[in-house]
């Protein structure tokens, strides 16, 4: 990391040296339509792809330029639930990432045990909570310049010179290229300017952080310009691992990004853009939280077990951040591509643009599957290689009482995944019954080898039209055709110790043992389907700063198959029904108010909706170590309702304030076969006429369970997001500026951490709050100190419940109270 951060500088050091070589070459070229030139006066902002009309001087207070729509729109005038972030705002908050960024944006969710498993959602929808499987689509869509990112694991990076970020709540396929049921979340970054400009921002805090990002930007010719950024975060781990000595779920992370855009005129802007980032710490690791009893006999129980093996965790609190895991832990992440970005301004009312792109993305990970510092698990890795390649066009419209959007857009994927998981010296004991077998270790050395991949291709066309009828009342319908096809290939090979592979199905007594802990399997699932959508939103201006509207969606989320293996039947042959899901079918409503008063001081928006989604895909599980960890499932139907508030108020020169808030009711309304929670499972098979134990009491254990009513996992009832800022002038060592506090927290009510809820899974509401304090100079430096979770809230991202039903719950902590300070000079 030192030799990254040494790199680093020298580029943000010759970034400041080549300073005049820049300007003497400074072209005074513009474009109708210029591409980002971000500036901030006040709560004024302008962003990407501003028409040169719409400066700073010219725009009034408290108006955002936004994009969402595919033209440039203040986003009060935009009908759609939006939370717009400028560069600044991402800046001095530390919300560097899109985790960080739930924090601003109470409707949205983002819960990470690797980056592999991300789950990103929008009103507590999007995609299942839980391991990823690569044989579904998300349902919020992550886009950075207008190119899609079709998994999670390759947007959790550090953002990288980002002029904005706008998180769109609510279905919006009718306006980008890949389908998305649940919103989208449009990141915007800094393109290249024809006036030199730049940035340097170096950061250090405590757990040894340290952040280094450098930006510049300039002609290269009267026609050509160009734009480099990198940025690199390391910071300690905060969890100690006393078997091997180090603090693991650590940071760190590298990211470059180059841009060239060549103007060979007034009406056409030409951008090739390549990025690259990587991250490589010892992540990610658990801690013991606790024990939950479960239906399992009590000799095979965590408390039980743990004696029998003379282990005990190294701690019982979890905020001692203590963990004696055995197991390599690793995430190696990489990403990155390459994009042809051509935007063509036919005449004054309408624009072509077309957007061609590569990316690429290799997983690396290492991970301790039975959370404890016992040898079950000795090896657990699924390293994963995707390559995927997109086209869109897209045709602009405005008119005086017509605007109009029409695209076309392709997609194709490919996704390679070989994954080697293997049991370890105490698996014999805490898998099997039989003592002979135990005696004999026959789970030691037993292996599983994976061999997936998957071929998805994706192709649509869509339209949105806004249509004038009379001053203030504009109807807005919207369509969608779509065209997706998948082809997987799953195949699991099993053997034990000695090499000898393990069957299917029959085989001798330790061999059906063994399967138990690891099936061999072997299917090639397979799908394709299209599916028309439409939406319809009718909005109407009642009086000046008013804006009232409603929305109808009926829309869908693609079927997909199962990557991860399917069940199997009594025989031990896979069941193929299973292999495929059906498509999810969402219908939507929305009605929402848009108000500025007070001068245009405050602004408050409001937004209550209802989605229901009738065969919606949830993640589920058996709870066993190799069996099925985790499949796809299609639950009869969900519903999230709810209401959001977005209020920001600036009552006078120098103070601002914000407050969010998002209520969502999202729960199961019918899932009647879902896997049983661990309470309800890990007991004898129930038979005929015989009813199940008491939650948490040995005895016979249903096949699956009812959670109809169930509130959806990882979704809090209540979500708010505040802050306050003040500034006041000041001369300081000779600069004029300005001195400023500011306050930013935010806060989640409890929530569910298991596919299928659970009493012991439960992760308790917390509170953050972060301060931060500094000056900024007219001349571009920004000196502040800050600290994060500043009362140390103690609090879980997710819980987790080891394998095989033994009631033992393991925990991913939440950061802890962080300090540090930022230096920042924009020139």
């Amino acid at each position: 990391m030192k030799q990254k951060f040494v790199l680093l500088t020298g580029i943000a050091a010759g970034a400041l040296v080549s300073t005049p070589a820049f300007a003497q070459q400074g072209g005074e070229s513009s474009i109708a339509g210029a591409q980002i030139a971000q500036a901030t006066t006040g709560n004024v902002t302008v962003s990407a792809d501003a028409p040169a009309e719409v400066t700073p001087s010219n725009v009034p207070e408290n108006v955002i330029i936004i994009t969402a729509r595919r033209r440039e729109e203040a986003s009060q005038d935009v009908p759609i639930a939006i939370a717009t972030l400028d560069g600044r705002t991402i800046n001095e908050t530390g919300a560097f990432s899109i985790q960080k960024i739930q924090q601003l944006a109470p409707s949205l969710q983002v819960y990470s045990s690797n980056p592999r498993n991300t789950a990103v959602n929008i009103r507590g929808i999007g995609v299942p909570f839980g391991l990823t499987n690569d044989g579904f689509e998300q349902g919020v869509g992550i886009y950075v310049d207008d190119v899609y990112y079709s998994r999670p694991a390759s947007a959790v990076f550090d953002f990288l010179d980002v002029a904005q970020v706008e998180v769109l709540r609510g279905p919006q396929g009718t306006l980008y290229g890949k389908n998305t049921t649940a919103g989208a979340i449009n990141i915007r970054t800094n393109q290249p300017t024809f006036d030199f400009e730049g940035s340097t921002e170096v950061s250090l805090g405590s757990y040894n952080f340290k952040q280094l990002k450098a930006a510049v930007s300039g002609p290269l010719s009267e026609n050509i310009a160009a734009r480099v950024a990198v940025s690199g975060t390391d910071r300690q781990g905060t969890i100690y691992n006393v078997t091997t000595g180090n603090w693991v779920n650590e940071q760190d992370n590298l990211g470059v990004r180059g841009q060239v855009l060549f103007r060979p005129n007034d009406s056409l802007d030409i951008t090739l853009s390549g990025d690259y980032s990587a991250q490589n710490p010892e992540c990610c690791g658990t801690v013991y939280v606790g024990y939950g009893p479960t239906q399992r006999a009590l000799n095979r129980q965590f408390p039980a077990l743990a004696q029998k093996l003379g282990y005990a965790p190294v701690s019982t609190n979890p905020f001692d951040r203590l963990t004696d895991l055995d197991s390599s832990l690793n995430a190696g992440n990489k990403t990155g591509g390459a994009s042809l970005r051509a935007i063509w301004d036919i005449n004054d009312s309408s624009s072509f643009t077309s957007i061609t792109a590569w990316r690429f993305w290799d997983w690396k990970p290492e991970n301790d599957r039975d959370y404890t510092g016992l040898p079950i698990v000795s090896l657990s890795q699924n390293p994963s290689q995707q390559d995927q390649y997109s086209q869109e066009f897209r045709y602009n419209y405005t008119g005086e009482t017509i605007n109009a959007v029409i695209g076309a857009f392709a997609f194709k994927q490919r996704i390679d995944t070989q994954g080697t998981e293997q049991q370890g010296s105490a698996a014999s004991r805490w898998n099997l019954t039989n003592q002979d077998q135990i005696d004999r270790d026959i789970l030691n050395g037993l292996t599983a080898k994976n061999t997936q991949w998957l071929k998805a291709t994706s192709a649509a066309i869509f339209g949105q039209l806004e249509w004038e009828v009379t001053p203030g009342l504009r109807i807005q319908p919207g369509a969608r055709i779509n065209y997706d096809k998948k082809e997987g290939h799953y195949e699991r090979v099993v053997t034990d110790a000695q090499g000898n592979l393990i069957p299917a199905s029959g085989g001798n007594a330790d061999q059906r043992a063994q399967r138990g802990i690891y099936a061999p399997q072997l299917i090639e699932p397979s799908f394709s389907d299209w599916n028309f959508s439409y939406d319809l939103t009718i909005s109407y201006a009642v009086m000046n700063d008013v804006m009232v509207y409603g929305t109808y969606a009926k829309t869908f989320k693609t079927g997909g198959i199962n990557q991860n293996g399917v069940p199997s039947d009594a025989d031990g042959n896979p069941i193929l029904e299973a292999g495929t899901i059906l498509p999810e079918s969402v219908q939507h409503f929305e009605i929402g108010a848009k108000t500025q008063f007070w001068d245009n001081k405050a602004t408050l928006n409001l937004a209550a909706y209802r989605t229901t989604i009738d065969d919606f895909q949830a993640n589920v599980s058996n709870g066993q170590f190799g069996v099925l960890r985790g499949y796809l499932a299609n639950a009869d139907r969900v519903r999230t309702q709810g209401v959001e508030l977005d209020f920001s108020v600036r009552p006078v020169e120098g103070i601002t304030g914000y407050l969010n808030g998002a209520y969502t009711d999202a729960k199961y309304v019918k899932f009647i076969d879902a896997p049983c929670p661990p309470e309800r499972a890990g007991g004898t098979t129930v038979t005929p006429g015989q009813d199940p134990s008491d939650p948490g009491v040995p005895g016979p254990s249903a096949e699956n369970c009812d959670i109809s009513g169930e509130r959806l996992p990882g979704v809090s009832k209540w979500s708010f997001s505040y802050g306050f800022e003040t500034a006041a002038p000041l001369h300081l060592l000779g600069e004029e500026g300005e001195l400023y506090f500011g306050v930013d927290g935010s806060y989640r009510s409890n929530f569910s951490s298991n596919p299928s809820p659970s009493i012991y899974t439960w992760v308790d509401g917390y509170n953050l709050t972060n301060f931060r304090f500094g000056f900024r100079a007219d001349n571009g430096l920004n000196v502040y100190a800050w600290v994060r979770n500043a009362f140390d809230a103690e609090y879980f991202e997710q819980l987790v419940f080891g394998p095989s039903n033994t009631g033992l719950i393991a925990g991913n902590p939440g950061d802890p109270r962080t300090w540090g300070g930022t230096i920042r000079f924009d020139f």
